[in-house]
């Protein structure tokens, strides 16, 4: 089984996924990693960095058939949902929805919910109760109470299973400072680091502490009940700050507690009656608080040893600025650099302008190609300013400059080509940028559809193992096929009962074959029932599952588990007419699937091939088999089928009837045409190697003798039971 848990790479996420994985789930992870860590995932998942609230979200739900939903991903900080309450709506309502709607589109089985005890708001009646009014003081406990109503409705509109916990103060290992048990962690991360405790009040103000692994295991038991609704999920009991300084001073000595004002608004107490859901789910909590804070402080000792041990290459802050400063200015210092070589070539070779290239024209194009528009009309001021002082230096004027045409048309020509250089340039960049936004943003749909794939084919390649390795494998198929191996109909009877047990994994298997004119059913062979249990005969118009699998000649599944009726029953086919029906009872709800519905189908296709190859055979060999004018079969062949009855009564307790049948003066032709009318489709009638006549009864026991003696009684007669098996 599938399970989906968001926000499974934080605190509680990570534990709840650990859970369902120890249990024998799929895992598959959605989490944004705005406050989950990957690392504290260790084991094979499937793994998506998405936020809640995007679109692609559905191409997860569309590529993993998910039993269950978990959904822990949410904004959990009580003071930030108050400085942005939009973000905080848009996270605990909007993600939450998105989530929910598609559990409802893909046929999620069950879809649970992480709640608050922020819902009650202040309550002053202790311990609080589901059924108490919620009237929440905070937008986050708002938004958790807008998530309890979506998930009802959801389950009235589409029918969908929600079940929601109301935490109480959760805390344990990979714990941050945020949410209602936040205070144990920081508590927790100030011990380490030597460093005072500070308390908000006098410490005597109480919470109900949970452990993170009892959150867990409740989340798992809710996965697998049919509960619905919200609970209330916490210890119901009361722990005062000051207790949980005590108990963490024994773990390691806490250097200085400091107190200060108490927060305007904070309640004294609280504590959430959990009776409902002890009750409803069979859970209690495993940890106390002293051995929950223990877990707790080893988890951080050790994380923060490990922290201590990584060398952290040193990089200065100076100097990353340094870098981002030069890198700013490097293009106005090649610029710079560009102009003074240009400028010393131009006043070296001062009549470089009258020849057929103007450097500064050609400083100005290759200044605008590299930087773009800027740079370019800073290398035009520059150039303007070189050209100025040329004329100058050459005699001219400032003032006749002014009414010189060629001057104008001069610094017309290097505007120009500044501004389209500069332009071209930066309208290229600017689509490159575009187009490299693109690549990008295509390159991240590829990356995640491209894991969605691979997730996929994981799958496939590992159902495929499992094929190849399982019990109901193609080997042991293949074996299945030799077992029926025989030209004996009722000996590919008997064997259909114990190839039918071992591919399919049921205790309860059972044959009827049909009779000529498609009014009753004979039982020939079963397995795993009492003796009396099975009703030897069946009418079957009494029967819909019986008609409707004889008339469509397909497999019948009983999908609404009605009492009295096979799982499934599949027909046997002799001339493309139903010869038989097989039965199955006893299948796990786990397999009761589309796979095992083909699997019974290819089953019973190559139990049907081998009764037609057996049929055939007994139609050509039938002089051989009987004797003449008659149905009493010949000592060797009637021998085989006791044979056969023997070993289905020892291997599956199947009862049968042996009779001697004494005559007097009645030939076999005689005997066949008297019996033939008293007895059963799945009787035979046959000599020994004395010459003695028998008659087979199957699924037949001694308590049944008189009754079969007395409808057999004939005046030249007289039968007696051999034995009874």
């Amino acid at each position: 089984m599938k399970v989906l848990v968001t926000g499974g790479y934080g605190f509680i996420g990570s534990h709840v996924a650990e859970r369902f994985h120890q249990e024998g789930y799929d895992v598959i992870i959605i989490d944004n990693l705005t406050t989950g860590k990957k690392e504290n995932v260790s084991f094979k998942h499937n793994s998506y960095i998405l936020s809640i609230e995007d679109s692609k979200c559905e191409e997860i739900f569309r590529s993993h058939k998910i039993d269950v939903a978990v959904h822990l991903a949410a904004q959990v900080s009580v003071a930030n949902s108050v400085t942005d309450p939009t973000y905080d709506a848009e996270s605990n309502i909007v993600g939450l929805v998105n989530i929910l709607n598609l559990a409802a589109k893909y046929d999620v089985k069950k879809f649970l919910y992480a709640s608050s005890a922020a819902v009650y708001g202040l309550q002053t009646k202790l311990p609080i109760t589901e059924q108490m009014e919620c009237a929440p003081i905070s937008p986050y406990g708002i938004s958790k109470l807008s998530g309890e109503l979506y998930c009802e409705k959801w389950g009235e509109l589409y029918g969908l299973e929600t079940l929601g916990f109301r935490f109480s103060n959760v805390y344990g290992p990979r714990q941050d400072g945020l949410g209602e048990g936040g205070v144990i962690s920081i508590f927790m991360n100030r011990l380490l680091t030597e460093q005072p405790l500070i308390v908000l009040g006098d410490g005597e103000q109480t919470r109900d502490f949970i452990y993170v692994e009892d959150v867990a295991f409740a989340i798992y038991r809710g996965a697998n009940s049919t509960q619905t609704g919200v609970y209330n999920l916490s210890v119901n009991k009361q722990t005062s700050v000051n207790r949980i300084i005590e108990v963490m001073d024994a773990i390691q000595p806490i250097t200085e507690v400091i107190y200060k004002e108490k927060r305007v608004g904070d309640i004294d107490h609280s504590v959430l009656d959990n009776q409902k859901l002890m009750h409803d789910l069979d859970w209690s909590p495993l940890y106390t608080i002293e051995e929950g804070l223990s877990k707790t402080a080893s988890y951080f000792m050790k994380e923060r040893a490990e922290l201590q041990a990584v060398v952290k290459p040193a990089v200065s802050p100076k100097r990353i600025k340094a870098r981002q400063v030069f890198d700013k200015i490097l293009p106005t210092l090649e610029n710079v650099v560009a102009f003074g070589l240009i400028a010393w070539l131009t006043l070296i070779y001062p009549n470089s302008g009258s020849g057929m290239i103007d450097l500064k024209l050609f400083y100005i194009t290759i200044i605008g190609m590299m930087h773009g528009s800027r740079q370019a009309m800073t290398a035009v001021v520059l150039s303007t300013g070189l050209f100025i002082y040329q004329k100058l230096e050459g005699g001219r004027d400032f003032i006749s400059l002014t009414y010189d045409t060629d001057f104008f048309f001069q610094l017309a020509i290097y505007l120009f080509v500044g501004l389209v250089v500069g332009y071209t340039i930066e309208r290229k960049n600017t689509t490159i940028k575009q187009q490299e936004y693109k690549v990008d943003e295509l390159n991240n749909r590829y990356e995640f559809l491209d894991s969605v794939y691979t997730d996929v084919r994981d799958v496939k390649n590992e159902l495929q193992t499992r094929i190849l390795n399982a019990g109901d494998s193609y080997g042991k198929i293949y074996a299945a096929t030799k077992e029926l191996e025989s030209l004996e109909p009722e000996h590919v009877f008997n064997s259909a009962v114990s190839v039918v047990k071992s591919i399919m994994q049921v205790e309860k298997v059972k044959i009827y074959i049909v009779n000529p004119h498609e009014t009753y059913l004979r039982l020939i062979a079963s397995s795993g029932y009492d003796l009396f249990e099975l009703p030897k005969s069946l009418k079957v118009s009494e029967h819909e599952y019986v008609n409707t699998t004889i008339k469509s000649g397909q497999i019948y599944i009983n999908g609404s588990l009605q009492d009295d009726v096979p799982l499934m029953v599949a027909p046997l086919f002799y001339n493309d007419k139903v010869t038989a029906i097989i039965s199955i009872d006893g299948l796990s709800f786990e397999s009761f699937s589309m796979y095992h519905q083909n699997l019974f189908r290819i089953t019973t296709e190559l139990i049907s091939s081998a009764l037609s190859k057996a049929f055939t055979h007994i139609t050509a060999t039938e002089s051989q088999r009987y004797f003449e004018n008659s149905m009493i079969m010949k000592p060797q062949v009637f021998n085989e089928i006791v044979a056969s009855k023997k070993k289905m009564f020892e291997e599956y307790n199947v009862p049968y009837l042996l009779l001697n049948a004494e005559r007097y003066d009645l030939s076999n032709s005689d005997t066949a045409d008297y019996l033939s009318t008293k007895l059963r489709e799945t009787d035979y009638l046959g000599l020994d190697e004395e010459g003695n006549l028998l008659v087979l009864l199957s699924n037949t026991s001694m308590e049944d003798r008189e009754k079969i003696v007395n409808r057999l009684t004939h005046d030249s007669m007289i039968f007696t039971a051999l034995t009874e098996e």
